[in-house]
Protein backbone atom coordinates (compact mmCIF):
# COMPACT_ATOMS: atom_id res chain seq x y z
CA UNK A 1 0.00 0.00 0.00
CA UNK A 2 1.38 2.78 -1.28
CA UNK A 3 1.76 6.42 1.63
CA UNK A 4 -1.18 8.25 0.27
CA UNK A 5 -4.16 8.33 2.27
CA UNK A 6 -6.03 9.77 -0.32
CA UNK A 7 -5.91 11.52 -3.60
CA UNK A 8 -6.09 15.03 -2.44
CA UNK A 9 -3.47 17.27 -1.60
CA UNK A 10 -3.23 19.54 2.35
CA UNK A 11 -5.20 22.31 0.81
CA UNK A 12 -8.20 19.58 -0.14
CA UNK A 13 -7.47 19.67 -3.51
CA UNK A 14 -6.78 16.50 -5.84
CA UNK A 15 -3.56 16.13 -6.70
CA UNK A 16 -2.25 16.74 -9.74
CA UNK A 17 -4.80 19.60 -10.87
CA UNK A 18 -2.11 22.09 -11.71
CA UNK A 19 -3.45 24.79 -8.84
CA UNK A 20 -0.55 24.36 -7.14
CA UNK A 21 1.21 26.90 -8.94
CA UNK A 22 -1.24 29.31 -8.56
CA UNK A 23 -0.29 32.68 -7.28
CA UNK A 24 -0.44 33.84 -3.99
CA UNK A 25 -0.25 37.58 -2.74
CA UNK A 26 2.24 38.75 -0.56
CA UNK A 27 -0.32 39.90 2.08
CA UNK A 28 -1.74 36.43 1.89
CA UNK A 29 1.36 34.76 2.25
CA UNK A 30 2.13 36.91 5.60
CA UNK A 31 -0.68 36.55 6.66
CA UNK A 32 -1.69 40.25 6.54
CA UNK A 33 -5.22 42.11 5.55
CA UNK A 34 -3.10 45.43 4.81
CA UNK A 35 -1.75 45.47 0.87
CA UNK A 36 2.65 44.42 0.85
CA UNK A 37 2.29 45.46 -2.70
CA UNK A 38 1.07 48.78 -2.27
CA UNK A 39 3.34 49.46 0.41
CA UNK A 40 6.16 48.19 -0.99
CA UNK A 41 5.60 50.07 -4.10
CA UNK A 42 5.17 53.64 -2.07
CA UNK A 43 7.84 52.99 -0.17
CA UNK A 44 10.28 52.92 -3.66
CA UNK A 45 8.36 55.75 -5.18
CA UNK A 46 8.92 57.87 -2.16
CA UNK A 47 12.92 57.77 -2.52
CA UNK A 48 13.43 57.09 1.10
CA UNK A 49 16.94 54.85 0.08
CA UNK A 50 18.05 53.51 -3.01
CA UNK A 51 16.93 50.21 -2.73
CA UNK A 52 13.89 48.68 -0.51
CA UNK A 53 14.11 45.16 0.31
CA UNK A 54 11.36 42.72 0.12
CA UNK A 55 11.01 41.95 4.04
CA UNK A 56 11.20 46.14 4.37
CA UNK A 57 7.72 46.36 2.89
CA UNK A 58 6.20 43.23 5.09
CA UNK A 59 7.53 44.45 8.22
CA UNK A 60 5.84 47.97 7.81
CA UNK A 61 2.77 46.44 6.58
CA UNK A 62 2.64 44.35 10.16
CA UNK A 63 3.16 47.34 12.09
CA UNK A 64 0.27 49.63 10.32
CA UNK A 65 -1.91 46.85 10.67
CA UNK A 66 -1.48 45.94 14.31
CA UNK A 67 -1.38 50.22 14.97
CA UNK A 68 -4.52 49.98 13.19
CA UNK A 69 -6.16 47.35 14.94
CA UNK A 70 -5.33 48.46 18.14
CA UNK A 71 -6.65 51.94 17.69
CA UNK A 72 -9.78 50.41 16.53
CA UNK A 73 -10.40 48.21 18.88
CA UNK A 74 -9.53 50.65 21.84
CA UNK A 75 -12.22 53.06 19.80
CA UNK A 76 -14.57 50.60 19.91
CA UNK A 77 -14.75 49.93 23.45
CA UNK A 78 -14.72 54.14 23.80
CA UNK A 79 -17.85 53.89 21.45
CA UNK A 80 -19.72 51.14 23.53
CA UNK A 81 -18.94 53.36 26.95
CA UNK A 82 -20.88 56.10 24.97
CA UNK A 83 -23.84 53.83 23.95
CA UNK A 84 -23.68 54.06 20.52
CA UNK A 85 -23.42 52.31 17.70
CA UNK A 86 -20.66 54.22 15.28
CA UNK A 87 -17.38 55.20 15.98
CA UNK A 88 -16.59 58.70 15.68
CA UNK A 89 -13.50 60.92 15.38
CA UNK A 90 -14.42 61.63 18.90
CA UNK A 91 -13.99 58.66 20.16
CA UNK A 92 -10.84 57.94 17.72
CA UNK A 93 -9.47 61.89 19.95
CA UNK A 94 -10.59 59.92 23.02
CA UNK A 95 -8.86 56.15 22.97
CA UNK A 96 -5.88 58.21 21.30
CA UNK A 97 -5.10 60.95 24.15
CA UNK A 98 -6.30 58.54 27.24
CA UNK A 99 -3.85 55.38 25.92
CA UNK A 100 -0.16 57.00 26.88
CA UNK A 101 1.50 55.32 23.94
CA UNK A 102 -0.28 56.28 21.54
CA UNK A 103 -0.70 60.18 22.69
CA UNK A 104 2.83 59.86 22.81
CA UNK A 105 3.17 58.66 19.29
CA UNK A 106 0.03 60.77 17.52
CA UNK A 107 1.02 63.71 19.51
CA UNK A 108 1.06 66.52 16.84
CA UNK A 109 -1.61 64.92 14.74
CA UNK A 110 -4.57 66.83 13.94
CA UNK A 111 -8.52 64.92 14.18
CA UNK A 112 -11.00 67.07 12.21
CA UNK A 113 -14.38 66.97 14.37
CA UNK A 114 -12.43 65.07 16.90
CA UNK A 115 -13.09 67.84 20.18
CA UNK A 116 -10.70 68.05 22.86
CA UNK A 117 -9.89 66.19 25.61
CA UNK A 118 -11.26 67.42 29.03
CA UNK A 119 -8.32 68.08 31.42
CA UNK A 120 -8.28 70.03 34.62
CA UNK A 121 -5.02 70.72 36.28
CA UNK A 122 -5.24 69.37 39.68
CA UNK A 123 -4.07 72.33 41.22
CA UNK A 124 -7.21 74.85 39.73
CA UNK A 125 -9.43 71.66 41.68
CA UNK A 126 -10.55 72.75 45.47
CA UNK A 127 -8.75 71.44 48.06
CA UNK A 128 -10.73 69.06 50.21
CA UNK A 129 -10.16 69.37 54.11
CA UNK A 130 -7.16 67.78 55.48
CA UNK A 131 -7.10 66.18 58.96
CA UNK A 132 -4.89 69.24 60.17
CA UNK A 133 -7.95 71.53 59.06
CA UNK A 134 -10.65 69.84 60.59
CA UNK A 135 -9.06 69.78 63.92
CA UNK A 136 -8.21 73.31 63.88
CA UNK A 137 -11.84 74.54 63.15
CA UNK A 138 -13.16 71.30 65.98
CA UNK A 139 -11.12 73.40 68.48
CA UNK A 140 -12.44 76.83 68.19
Amino acid sequence: MSGKVSGKSKSGKAAGSGDASKSQSRSHKAGLQFPVGRIHRLLKKGNYAQRVGAGAAVYLTAVLEYLAAEILELAANATRDNKMHRIVPRHLQLTIHNDEELGKLLRSVVISQGGVVRHIDPSLLPTTGTKKGKAAAEDD
